[in-house]
């Protein structure tokens, strides 16, 4: 069975924490005993010192001088021992055969005395006595003597010495404390870990993710980034369904409007070769009609393979300066004889040399496909107006632009004609949506012309909006990145 990372993380900081903090312990232990020795050290350092101003100033050096002076300067169980510096002693308050007393210079503490000025030793073993003592020497080199004085390392002393106890408990109680919200912040963190291990799962063999076990994640940070985690895939897999349906739908009507041009065809074919002996009248008529549908044909291939072209690779388009003003002048006389026949009018009120940078073919799209939009349902007699709004302005409309974006051109088209009902305005720029179907396709159009006007401005850096023109008709406004 596989430990959890909330299991592996609770053990590892639990570990690291434990290891701290006996280490902790132990230097603390280990620093106040040293602290209670030095203390003691010092105070026998200080009766050391005493004793040695008593020696330098009183002229008796008898025994019996000592014993008084250790007497009035009482100290608990307290052996006091001067030595001279070859080791021999000179006094000792608790034994008194000096005779037999060994040489102590090589005694530790009158050792390190001679050596350093003051030496001190814990449970040493005096050899005169057989007994440990806490010894503390120090050598006073004025009156070349060193004085020793000495306290018996009984229980009392050993646990008047030892560190205080209650710090350890304390340690303790706090270390339980700590271990506990530790136990609870890498349960709650393991939670969160094994339920994305779940979600990942689950995600990845495409089952279900709208289960129990998915639904609540601890109130924290990661289980609130969890939670958007499992919404944002919610979200993408509710979108990719979304895209799925679209496309299949896409599928259904582009086979749909491929089907009647296809069918007009073969079936004026098959009328020609079933009657051989059709006469030419006739025959021309049913070629005219089966080029028209090729011709209708073409041009729903064409506006499919604009829109693939914008779809999966918007950054492989090229760009150039394009003249926009140009353009539009292009189309004007491109559309003379269609606008004449329906005896329109197109007022060009462009400013000159209007330059923005893109794709020339997909700009030319947007402008000839309005146009040709507007020559076919508008209605005869009617006005197409294109003004534009320079970038330095200000007016451009906060639903086409916004202060902090680039600089645009605004563009209005608009016509007096017909129009639509307002029911009809969000769709229009659907891919084969039609307001008509049976006169659009009358009209020859294939239902994409302003889908692609839609994804070339998009495409270009604007915006678009289409919208009932005041007095009749359509009125288009989109914008243009320079």
């Amino acid at each position: 069975m596989r430990i959890s990372v909330g299991t592996k993380l609770y053990f590892t900081v639990l570990s690291l924490f434990l290891l701290f903090a006996v280490s902790f312990i132990i230097f603390q232990q280990t620093r106040e005993k040293q602290y209670k020795i030095d203390t003691l050290n010092l105070k026998l350092q200080d009766y050391n010192s005493r004793m040695a101003e008593f020696y330098s100033n009183n002229a008796d050096h008898s025994e019996q001088a000592f014993n008084n002076y250790v007497r009035r300067h009482y100290m608990s169980r307290l052996r006091v021992t001067l030595i001279r510096p070859d080791g021999s002693v000179l006094y000792d308050s608790r034994l008194k055969q000096y005779a037999h007393i060994s040489n102590h210079a090589s005694r530790p503490e009158v050792a390190m005395a001679l050596k350093h000025g003051s030496g001190s030793t814990v449970e040493r073993s005096s050899k005169t006595f057989n007994s440990d003592y806490f010894y503390s020497a120090t050598y006073f080199p004025h009156d070349s003597i060193v004085i020793r004085s000495a306290l018996p390392y009984t229980s009392d002393l050993a646990r008047s010495l030892q560190a205080d106890q209650h710090y350890i408990w304390f340690a303790v109680i706090t270390i339980l404390l700590l271990t506990v919200v530790l136990y609870r912040f890498t349960s709650r963190l393991g939670d969160n870990v094994k339920k994305l291990r779940t979600f990942a799962s689950r995600a990845d063999h495409g089952e279900s993710l709208d289960t129990e076990d998915l639904i609540a994640f601890p109130a924290d940070e990661l289980g609130e980034i969890a939670e958007r985690i499992i919404k944002i895939y919610k979200r993408l897999q509710s979108t990719r369904r979304e895209q799925d349906i679209l496309k299949r739908q896409l599928t259904q009507n582009i086979a749909h409007e491929l089907k009647t041009p296809v069918a007009s065809i073969q079936g004026y074919l098959e009328t020609i070769l079933d009657n051989p002996n059709i006469n030419d009248q006739m025959r021309e008529q049913f070629l005219g009609r089966c080029y028209a549908q090729s011709q209708r044909l073409t041009s729903l291939l064409h506006d499919i393979s604009t829109l693939n072209r914008m779809d999966d690779a918007p950054e492989m388009t090229s760009t150039d300066n394009v003249n926009i003003s140009q353009m539009v002048q292009n189309i004007q006389k491109e559309t003379a004889l269609q606008l004449q026949q329906k005896h329109m009018t197109f007022n060009n009120l462009l400013p000159d040399n209007i330059v923005v940078r893109g794709n020339q073919s997909l700009l030319y799209s947007v402008f000839r496909n309005l146009t040709d939009n507007a020559i076919a349902y508008a209605g005869e007699g009617k006005t197409i107006t294109l003004t534009a709004q320079r970038p330095d302005t200000g007016m451009v409309e906060s639903a086409i632009s916004d202060d902090d974006s680039p600089a645009k051109w605004t563009f209005t088209f608009a016509d007096n004609g017909v129009g639509v009902s307002a029911e009809h305005l969000p769709r229009l720029f659907e891919r084969f949506y039609r307001v008509d179907k049976g006169r659009s396709r009358k009209m020859g159009g294939t239902g994409l012309g302003l889908a692609i006007v839609k994804n070339a401005v998009l495409l270009h850096g604007g915006t678009i909006r289409v919208s009932a023109n005041e007095g009749g008709g359509l009125k288009f406004e989109f914008s243009l990145k320079i």
